[in-house]
């Protein structure tokens, strides 16, 4: 795996906490910790700069003292895969890439298509059958080509490893470049700074690829290396679906990396990843720090994002409300204690996906009086 290494001690003399204070919004704030070069100017729509939203019902329902959501579906492509392909594609254009292809289970083919259109950059993505449609449109919207193909994401991604280079233009999938996961580390650098810099007791996380987990580790290892946070990372809960979940297998296995996990089903696309190619160092990542996979059913995921709706007002993803159902289970198996500090990443609004089972609306009609009671009746007044 390709990492970006920074001269630490340069980037210390070059710039301080209070400095970031009289900085603009958005992720390029930490430019010192991104690879842009001097004078690059980053292809951007306002992406980062996502807040840290305390949730005092949902932690009091919960049992929980100190709990919140870095809200990631409030980027401009509405999930967190703004950060990693805005700079992805800034780094293309610098590097005089002619196109990139992406496989993707829906949002980062959407993203990519996006900043490509933004940065004059052609795009192909390749999207398994059944992907959201609106990811789907956002894609065609911006110009992209998409192609669908039968299978999962790790289709698509066999798919292009085998014809981009004949094509020329750039496979940019996941890890194939150090630059995506340098835009999904500033969550990192963002949730230290939002919470005083300081690190979270425990951070859980929805996984399919990886790179975000993996993103945010590198960012407060960075900033400890810094002096600007504790040297302590949180305890990573990776969070997956019962039906695609090749880190709980490996957890399980004692295995150091993950196997392709066999007919992957889920209806949260991003979590519908059978063999993520960072498997080997999340599950470094959650051994040191002492997390752990976790995998939850359709129904819990489902019922998840109706509590948080519910109690919070945020429709999230499929994907996000996978966290929240693995930290309801953690906790009533002790697992969570009252009194940790809690973040989960909300990494994709709902809007972008199909909507879960709802009740259909009461329609009113005939008399005031009948119109009024049906009222009462469904809001019990």
């Amino acid at each position: 795996m390709l990492a970006v290494r920074y001269d630490l001690p340069k980037v210390a003399a070059a710039v301080t906490k209070d400095d970031l204070l009289r900085r603009p919004p958005g992720m390029y704030r930490f430019r010192e910790l991104t690879p842009l070069d001097p004078g690059e100017a980053p292809i951007t729509l306002g992406e980062g700069g996502t807040p840290l939203l305390p949730l005092p019902r949902l932690a009091g329902h919960l049992g929980l003292r100190h709990l919140w959501a870095k809200d990631e579906g409030q980027n401009p492509t509405g999930s967190f895969k703004a950060r990693g392909l805005g700079m992805a594609l800034t780094k293309a254009r610098t590097l005089g890439v002619k196109g990139v292809m992406i496989p993707s289970a829906g949002n980062a083919g959407g993203a990519a298509a996006v900043y490509g259109a933004r940065g004059g950059i052609p795009v192909a993505v390749v999207v398994p059958r059944g992907t959201p449609e609106a990811a789907v449109a956002e894609a065609i919207m911006a110009g992209a080509h998409v192609f669908t193909v039968d299978g999962s994401i790790a289709t698509a991604g066999k798919l292009i490893a085998g014809m981009s280079a004949q094509i020329g233009w750039f496979d940019l999938a996941t890890l194939k470049e150090p630059y995506r996961l340098e835009g999904k580390k500033t969550m990192g650098l963002e949730l230290a700074e939002q919470l005083g810099w300081d690190t979270p007791d425990v951070l859980m996380y929805p996984t399919g690829g990886g790179t975000g987990l993996v993103g945010i580790w590198k960012a407060f290892e960075e900033l400890a290396a810094l002096s600007w946070i504790k040297a302590a990372q949180p305890r990573f809960i990776a969070v997956q679906a019962e039906g695609c979940a090749p880190l709980v297998k490996a957890w399980a296995d004692k295995a150091e990396t993950t196997t392709l996990w066999e007919n992957p089903v889920t209806d949260a696309p991003g979590l519908r990843v059978p063999g993520p190619f960072a498997g080997r160092q999340m599950l470094r990542i959650m051994r040191e720090t002492g997390g752990q996979p976790h995998a939850v059913s359709e129904r819990a995921i489902i019922e998840a994002q109706h509590l948080l709706a519910r109690l919070e007002g945020i429709w999230t993803g499929p994907e996000a409300a996978a966290a929240l159902a693995a930290l309801c289970q953690m906790k009533e198996a002790g697992e969570v204690e009252a009194g940790h500090r809690v973040v989960m990443i909300l990494t994709g609004a709902g809007i972008k996906n199909t909507p879960p089972p709802l009740p259909p609306p009461t329609h009113l009609e005939g008399e005031p009086a009948r119109v009024l009671a049906a009222v009462r009746q469904v809001i019990g007044r």
